[in-house]
């Protein structure tokens, strides 16, 4: 696990306490975390989670309760640094989960509309065949929506709509977002105990 690293970009659709949750997850996981966040994605933060602009995001994540042990264990950047390591196929990584994803980028992601690091990154996930998951926010969704989750799908993306399960019994919000964090592990295969699994 101590090798892996993911790739999160948060961007302008409402639920950015997925993002955090699952940055917090991979985090306590032992995972290298590399967050790419969109100009909407920041202003939504700060629309739903107090976060202001002029503040550090890491002590703004460290608030919410996400543990920060090594500097280097989490890297943060913005939409407009496309030279960035995520943009380019000779990067390694283990996977990279765009959550929440606006109509926008996923867009941007079906379509091969690389213009920013998110959607540039997201394409190489592609090319390069690595695990892509797309947590897309929106509803209803419109027959737009539905062509882009399709091609993207066909291409090699993961589409995870954040619909979270209730048969745990969650309690509070964080309980609920994590129904859908923990698929999202999964689909990275990455160990957890989020929740109890069906039948266990």
């Amino acid at each position: 696990m101590k090798n892996k690293t993911v790739i999160v970009a948060i961007t302008g659709a409402s639920g950015s306490i997925y993002g955090v949750r699952l940055i917090k997850a991979l985090l306590e996981a032992k995972i290298r975390v590399m967050v790419t966040l969109s100009d909407s994605g920041l202003s939504v933060f700060e629309h739903e989670m107090g976060y202001k602009k002029e503040d550090s995001f890491k002590d703004f994540l460290i608030s919410c309760g996400v543990e920060l042990k090594q500097e280097t264990d989490l890297e943060i950047f913005f939409q407009d640094e496309i030279s960035k390591a995520p943009a380019s196929g000779s990067f390694v990584h283990s996977g990279m989960v765009v959550v929440p994803c606006s109509m926008k980028t996923l867009a941007g992601i079906a379509s091969g509309f690389a213009d920013n690091l998110i959607t540039r990154s997201a394409d190489v996930c592609l090319k390069e065949k690595r695990p892509l998951i797309l947590v897309p926010r929106e509803t209803p969704y419109n027959l737009i929506h539905l062509e882009n989750m399709t091609r993207a799908s066909r291409a090699g993306a993961v589409i995870l709509p954040p619909s979270p399960s209730f048969y745990t019994f969650p309690r509070t919000i964080e309980n609920l977002v994590d129904t859908i964090v923990a698929r999202i592990l999964d689909h990275l295969k990455i160990a957890h105990d989020l929740l109890s699994r069906w039948g266990s």
